[in-house]
């Protein structure tokens, strides 16, 4: 078993910025992949970003160039950084980890206002 928790969320401006953090623990895989996704309202939960313990990131374009992930293995952390926030990042952002099978955190909920 995995246990995910997330942190970071809440409301900010348009323009402004967030930083979610998201720690595992449990049974965690030497290798895996931990990740944001998020669900707005009314809509199918999206990829927002993924980073492997080898160092690969992928990103959802609608965020390239405006969110970072990184992760610190050690602590089996990974971090989400979201500048230049739109109204339209308004979501609840869940957290994912992939080692062996896949865990979701709680979720926290951003919300940017125009």
């Amino acid at each position: 078993q995995v246990q995910l928790v997330e942190s970071g969320g809440g409301l900010v401006q348009a323009g402004g910025s967030l930083r979610l953090s998201c720690a595992a623990s449990g049974s965690i895989f030497s290798i895996n992949t931990m990740g944001w996704y998020r669900q707005a309202p009314g809509k199918q939960r999206e990829l927002v970003a993924t980073s492997t313990t080898g160092g690969n990131t992928n990103y959802a374009d609608s965020v390239k160039g405006r969110f970072t992930i990184s992760r610190d293995n050690a602590k089996s952390t990974v971090y989400l950084q979201m500048n230049s926030l739109k109204p339209e990042d308004t979501a609840v952002y869940y957290c994912r980890y992939l080692g062996g099978r896949v865990y979701w955190g709680q979720g926290t909920q951003v919300t940017v206002s125009s």
